[in-house]
C-alpha cells in the first residue's frame, strides 16, 4: 500500500513538473504575450494588427475578471450551465449506452431502428430548439433536451463502432466453452466497448458544453426559449449587449476552462474504468 501510495504521488509530480506541463505552460504564455502585442498595437507601435487589434488585451480582460470573482451573479452563471450540461449529460449516458448495445448485439434492432436514427442524426441540435419550445412545457427542460441531443448522437455512435469492432474470435471462443448470452456480454461485449464509451462521453461532454451555451444565448438574445435563460451563454449574451467585450472573453474563457475540468475529469474516470489500457 505504501509503495502504490509512493508511485501515485511519483506520478503526480511527474504531471506537474514534467516536460509536458512546461511545454503547455510556455505556450500559455507565448499566446497570452501575442494577443496583449496585438491587442495594444495601436498604443504602442501605432498600427492596428489585423484581428487582434480588435480585442481586448489579456490585462484588460483579468482586470474585469477580478472584478467579476467577488460577483454572484457570475457564479450562478457557471452553476447553472454546469447543471445543464451534467443533466443533458447523464441523460445522454444513461439512455446512449443501452441504445447503442442494443442496436449492436441484434441485427433485428439495427435494421429497425439504425435507419431512422441515421436519418435524424445529422441534424443539429440548435435545430431542435423550436421543437423543442414546443415538446416541452418550460425553458429549462428545453435547453436541457438540446444539451442532451448534443451528446447521445455520438455516444451511440461510439458505443456501436465499439462493440462492432470486437474480434469475432472472442464470441467464438466463448460459445465453444459453453458460455451464456449475459457472460458473453458482460466478459466480452462490456469491457471490449468500454473504450470507446470512454471516448464517446469525452467527445459527448466538448459537445454538451457547445450546445448549452449557444442555447443559452438563443434564449437570452432572440427570447426564442425564454427571456431569463442564466448560465455563461446568457452572460456572454448580455455582456455584447451591453457593449463589455471584456466580459465576452471573460464569459469564453470560463466555458472552456469548465470543458477542459469535465473533459479531463472524463478521460481520468475513462483510466479507472479501463485499467488495461494504462501505459506500463
Amino acid at each position: 500500500m505504501i509503495r502504490t501510495a509512493r508511485n501515485h504521488l511519483s506520478d503526480l509530480k511527474k504531471q506537474l513538473f514534467g516536460q509536458s506541463t512546461a511545454r503547455a505552460l510556455f505556450s500559455i504564455i507565448v499566446f497570452v504575450l501575442i494577443w496583449e502585442l496585438g491587442s495594444k498595437s495601436k498604443d504602442w507601435f501605432g498600427f492596428v494588427t489585423p484581428w487582434l487589434g480588435h480585442v481586448p488585451a489579456p490585462t484588460d480582460v483579468i482586470k474585469v475578471w477580478i472584478g467579476l470573482l467577488t460577483d454572484s451573479s457570475y457564479w450562478q452563471s457557471w452553476v447553472m450551465s454546469f447543471l445543464r450540461v451534467l443533466a443533458g449529460f447523464v441523460t445522454a449516458m444513461v439512455l446512449g449506452i443501452p441504445f447503442g448495445l442494443a442496436i449492436a448485439v441484434s441485427r433485428i434492432s439495427y435494421g429497425i431502428i439504425f435507419p431512422s436514427f441515421e436519418v435524424l442524426r445529422p441534424i443539429p441540435p440548435l435545430a431542435w430548439v423550436p421543437a423543442a419550445i414546443i415538446f416541452w412545457p418550460t425553458q429549462e427542460l428545453s435547453i436541457i433536451f438540446v444539451t442532451f441531443l448534443g451528446a447521445f448522437y455520438t455516444i451511440v455512435i461510439n458505443v456501436l463502432g465499439g462493440a462492432r469492432a470486437i474480434d469475432l474470435r472472442y464470441f467464438q471462443v466463448a460459445e465453444s466453452m459453453g458460455a451464456s448470452k449475459w457472460d458473453v456480454f458482460r466478459r466480452i461485449i462490456l469491457p471490449g466497448t468500454l473504450p470507446s464509451i470512454m471516448v464517446g462521453a469525452a467527445v459527448g461532454m466538448g459537445l454538451t458544453w457547445e450546445v448549452v451555451v449557444a442555447a443559452e444565448m438563443i434564449s437570452g438574445g432572440g427570447g426564442a426559449v425564454g427571456s431569463s435563460g442564466g448560465g455563461l451563454g446568457f452572460f456572454i449574451w448580455n455582456s455584447y449587449v451591453g457593449g463589455s467585450y471584456e466580459q465576452i472573453i471573460v464569459g469564453m474563457i470560463s466555458i472552456g476552462i469548465a470543458g477542459f475540468i469535465s473533459s479531463a475529469g472524463l478521460r481520468k474516470l475513462g483510466e479507472l474504468c479501463t485499467p488495461w489500457l494504462r501505459k506500463r
